[in-house]
């Protein structure tokens, strides 16, 4: 069931770890789940084209449950941070006026965003709503992050693809995606590209590479990771949505 269910839940308290820590009674947890929730959909409608990639919020201290901690992994930080500040103050006022406590906004630079599954389906979707082709969009997107250091990729686009009356899926894929490993560090992300045609769904798994005794995801996440590895490489393979049957691409 590697194949059906989502990798980064898949792989939460085995090697990943999750993106809200909180030391809280059982009987907050429902309000704290609903204002996370609000909080994050605040900061993505605030800074948008900022190209953020994860969002943490921490409380761990009891003696200090009027303070939340968050932190913003992006690529773009000075579009958050503003001129002088600015823009990362207004946020701050905003986050306080919707939580009434208080804020503390870290904003962490992102340096290779062109392996992160959630800033490639972003950049895919805005592609796609330029009327880009969607067979070039994956190849471009999957030869950049194979540059980058990944293992392996793998994209699906589904939806009226090319103006198409009947919705179909069609992807690509490069290297290894072992989807099975639990040790296998893979980024998953879903986003929507809404075009003229209709909303296209686009979905990208980045593998990084496997979590060994010892180490962590950072480990894997570095560029260019070093890891021995006695697999060779895959040939580029296209499939279709459905049955998943894999067909081997053409030579050029």
């Amino acid at each position: 069931m590697g194949q059906k269910t989502n990798p980064n839940g898949l792989r939460l308290g085995i090697i990943r770890t999750w993106e809200s820590q909180w030391c809280v009674n059982d009987k907050e947890i429902p309000n704290l789940i609903k204002e996370d929730f609000l909080i994050r959909k605040l900061i993505n409608n605030f800074t948008k084209k900022s190209a953020i990639s994860q969002i943490d919020i921490e409380r761990l201290k009891e003696k200090n449950k009027n303070r939340i901690t968050i932190s913003v992994h992006t690529a773009k930080p000075g579009v958050i941070i503003g001129k002088d500040g600015d823009t990362r103050n207004k946020l701050v006022a905003k986050l306080k006026e919707l939580t009434q406590k208080d804020v503390n906004l870290n904003v962490l630079e992102v340096k290779n965003s062109d392996k992160i599954a959630l800033l490639i389906a972003q950049n895919m979707a805005e592609q796609l709503e330029n009327r880009m082709s969607f067979r070039r969009v994956q190849k471009m997107a999957i030869q950049k992050a194979l540059k980058a250091g990944a293992k392996g990729v793998k994209t699906l686009i589904s939806g009226r693809l090319g103006g198409a009356e009947i919705a179909r899926s069609e992807g690509h894929a490069e290297g290894r995606v072992p989807l099975h490993t639990l040790r296998a560090d893979i980024d998953y992300a879903a986003v929507e590209a809404h075009t003229t045609y209709g909303v296209l769904g686009i979905k990208v798994w980045i593998f990084h590479g496997e979590v060994l005794p010892g180490q962590t995801i950072l480990d894997t996440r570095k560029p260019f990771a070093s890891q021995s590895s006695n697999t060779p490489n895959r040939r580029p393979r296209n499939f279709k949505g459905g049955n998943n049957n894999h067909v081997n691409a053409k030579k050029n």
